[in-house]
């Protein structure tokens, strides 16, 4: 499926078709000897797409590659949002939420509530399926569905996020399926959105990550039939978050991709290592406001 700057898809095609590999991932990582994180509704997901004629058996031959990586990301990603609550921060933004089920599985302090941002298909087959086992979210859920490349600041505002109080956020698995200056957009917008106290977690691109023998290595990995994952991405050279935060008076940390993978002991077999994801995961964080000082007169 070619992509295009206002292109839309259902959960089993294009870009949504990589959500239910991630699913199946989490599934088979929540099923491994010693797991990294519980997620018993990834298996769910993954059932009702096939119910749908979803075709996971390419996932499943390239299983070993995807789960590590997806094992880490995720496990990084729940480890962003506890410690943000335990720093009282309340309101939690997803963005391309995708098939993660957060708002379900994880230790929400108390009064917190969770948005999700995606694809009005994606978050419709997610409702549809948690529906159906009849699960319920731990925490205060409110689904936004709009494409995060239209005007989905006004559509989180009128879900009830309040600009005014700190906002954990988070985009994961986004980034190289938004154009340039979509991303940049996306930021410039969020940025905007942010209180003083606020937080941001992101998965992006390494600077080589569009090289072209390492795109031609993936697609010979993936074989005949399989998603052709480079095909959804927009190569274009794009701005370096960790500076375009920096600049914009954020503290920044980062950490790349296979040295993330290696703190969570699930690096990629020797055949597998230079097909690893090229990426670099983000944590930005915006100074709180000082308490105000009253002088006696």
């Amino acid at each position: 499926m070619t992509r295009a700057d206002d292109d839309s898809w259902d959960i089993t095609e294009s870009v949504g078709a990589t959500a239910l590999g991630v699913a199946m991932a989490r599934a088979a990582e929540t099923d491994s000897g010693c797991p990294l994180f519980i997620d018993r509704y990834a298996q769910l997901f993954v059932d009702a797409a096939v119910a749908r004629g979803w075709d996971s058996s390419d996932v499943g031959r390239h299983l070993p590659l995807v789960q590590n990586y997806a094992a880490a990301r995720t496990k990084w990603f729940d480890e962003y949002f506890i410690a943000a609550g335990a720093n009282g921060i309340d309101q939690a933004v997803i963005l391309a939420a995708g098939l993660d089920a957060r708002a379900w599985r994880l230790p929400w302090v108390s009064g917190t509530t969770v948005y999700e941002v995606d694809q009005p298909q994606v978050l419709a087959f997610k409702a549809e399926t948690l529906d159906a086992r009849n699960a319920r979210p731990t925490v205060g859920y409110r689904a936004v569905p709009i494409d995060l490349r239209g005007d989905w600041p006004t559509a989180l505002r009128v879900a009830g996020f309040d600009p005014s109080t700190p906002t954990a956020w988070s985009a994961e698995g986004l980034m190289p399926y938004l154009p340039a200056v979509a991303q940049d957009l996306l930021f410039e917008r969020l940025v905007e959105l942010s209180a003083p106290g606020s937080r941001i977690a992101v998965e992006t691109l390494s600077p080589n990550a569009f090289d072209a023998d390492y795109l031609e290595r993936g697609r010979e990995f993936l074989g005949d039939g399989g998603q052709d994952i480079p095909s959804l991405l927009f190569a274009e050279e794009r701005a370096d978050l960790r500076q375009w935060l920096t600049d914009r008076d954020w503290s920044v940390s980062s950490i790349e991709g296979l040295d993330l993978m290696r703190r969570y002991d699930r690096m990629p077999d020797e055949h597998l290592m230079d097909l690893a994801p090229r990426s670099v995961f983000i944590e930005a964080r915006l100074a709180a406001m000082p308490p105000l000082r009253y002088c006696e007169s």
